[in-house]
């Protein structure tokens, strides 16, 4: 049995599909072994834009509104996402999606919570989860928030990059 991957991996793959589909805008729930996001791609005001959505409608792609991923499409996201990054000294865009998820991620690895859903506005975010007591919490909270957390994750990383 391969061993759990944890929240601020996890969340960083589904982020970054989640930008990739230019989804900013969502509700993320765990399910087990799974999550289920839902959400829709922000409107892109050109005609480009329309234009791609409109072929996609076509094809019968459409546009996903909720999506699944499942322990092994999160691992094939990781591997991707690992292949595309190149400079780990440089300071991540923090309100990135999958900057905020890592950060999320991370944040509820240090409390010793068991995520159960995590509602993702422009400003805000809401997280529920299950406390290292077995209750249930809830936070309302600005992603600005947990900027201070983010720069000491990423600090964290460059020394073991360095091997300080």
């Amino acid at each position: 049995m391969a061993a759990k991957i944890s929240y601020d991996h996890q969340l960083r793959a589904i982020g970054q599909s989640l930008e990739a589909q230019r989804i900013n805008i969502f509700e993320l729930k765990c399910l087990g072994d799974h999550f289920v996001v839902n959400g829709k791609p922000e409107k892109e005001t050109s005609l480009l834009a329309a234009l791609r959505d409109w072929q996609k409608r076509l094809r019968s792609e459409g546009l996903a509104s909720s999506l699944t991923y499942a322990g092994q499409d999160i691992r094939s996201l990781e591997r991707q996402g690992t292949s595309k990054r190149v400079r780990s000294d440089r300071l991540p865009e923090f309100y990135s999606v999958s900057n905020t998820l890592r950060t999320l991620g991370s944040y509820l690895e240090l409390q010793g919570a068991e995520l159960l859903e995590i509602h993702k506005r422009a400003l805000t975010v809401t997280l529920l989860y299950r406390n290292r007591h077995g209750f249930t919490d809830c936070e309302e909270r600005s992603i600005a928030s947990f900027y201070h957390l983010f720069l000491h994750l990423h600090g964290k990383r460059g020394e073991a990059t360095r091997g300080a």
